[in-house]
């Protein structure tokens, strides 16, 4: 296998599995980079999407995954609240909106979001879908059925969030309240009923590069048109809280990986990037990457809008919106 081969695979349908694998193990830095690049610019040129999100309800989660400071069998300090209000909902989205990004996700805890408090935040997207100078309402919600994703999707959610973390075999490692084929279901109904999905994966959980790979076939056999990469934040009170960053070489290499085998679907930078790219942030696009989430995280601190929109500028890069 040689360089030539990793480029022609990736240009004509993405990479095999084996061979992106041999990719991020053998690729020099500048060649990594370089064909990564080259692949995004091809169906992306230079432009650069943001998203942000609200935290519209946190905490107290039955699932036991091992990452998660909000699940009610981990020990993580969080404030714990019930639904946001819409019209801290709508505030939100006008800041987003104000930050120039394109996507705007209302995020929940929990199995799953129905009955009065679905219709309570389908009213929240009728008024951010209704106005053209809002974001696009995106919804992460858990579990959803085919009724309850078309109720948001007549309401105006343009897409639907849910990752499926990691492959099929790595999964019992990370959560064994619900199996990874119900995951694999949600994102299916939403694609059935007609939204968009964005779903991806959490990294530095110790998982192989081969688990790796094998959620990337699986994404790009669903079809999903937008994959948000993880790191981990190791959060105290988790049974993760000791397990160290990944080094952010890898993190990049990572982000190679995901463009080499979907070249054409936008790899999104999301949680953990500032404690694992640190001062490497903006390497993110030669690696790959053709948009990130900007600001906050769920119950962790993120990098402020003013400074990644400037760092997207000083890249000479355009913030699409």
């Amino acid at each position: 296998m040689d360089y030539q081969i990793i480029e022609q695979s990736a240009i004509d349908n993405g990479c095999s599995k084996e061979e992106a694998i041999w990719a991020v193990e053998n690729l020099s830095n500048e060649q990594i980079k370089g064909l990564a690049n080259s692949l995004r610019t091809r169906t992306f040129e230079n432009k650069i999407s943001l998203c942000i999100i609200m935290n519209a309800r946190c905490g107290c989660c039955p699932e036991d995954c091992t990452f998660c400071s909000q699940s009610a069998h981990n020990k993580s300090e969080v404030t714990l609240f019930g639904f946001r209000g819409n019209d801290e909902i709508l505030t939100n989205a006008k800041k987003a909106a104000g930050y120039s990004a394109k996507n705007y996700g209302i995020v929940t805890s929990g199995i799953t979001v129905k009955g009065k408090d679905l219709e309570h935040v389908c009213e929240g997207i009728e008024d951010i879908a209704k106005d053209s100078t809002m974001p696009l309402p995106c919804a992460s919600f858990g579990r959803m059925s085919v009724e309850q994703l078309t109720q948001l999707r007549d309401a105006g959610l343009d897409r639907y969030h849910h990752n499926l973390e990691t492959s099929q075999g790595f999964y019992p490692e990370v959560c064994k309240t619900h199996d990874w084929l119900e995951r694999v279901e949600t994102v299916k109904n939403a694609l059935g009923v007609g939204l968009k999905v964005c779903s991806g994966g959490l990294f530095g959980l110790g998982e192989s590069w081969e688990d790796r790979a094998d959620l990337a076939l699986v994404l790009r056999e669903l079809g999903v048109d937008s994959v948000p990469l993880n790191f981990l934040h190791a959060h105290p009170g988790t049974p993760l809280a000791n397990q160290p960053p990944l080094p952010s070489e890898e993190a990049l290499r990572i982000i190679a990986m995901y463009r080499l085998m979907l070249p054409k679907t936008t790899v999104r930078v999301c949680g953990g990037r500032p404690t694992v790219l640190g001062d490497r942030m903006r390497e993110m696009f030669v690696y790959g990457a053709n948009a990130f989430m900007t600001g906050d995280y769920l119950t962790t601190s993120g990098v402020t809008p003013e400074s990644d929109k400037k760092m997207v500028e000083d890249e000479g890069l355009i913030i699409e919106y």
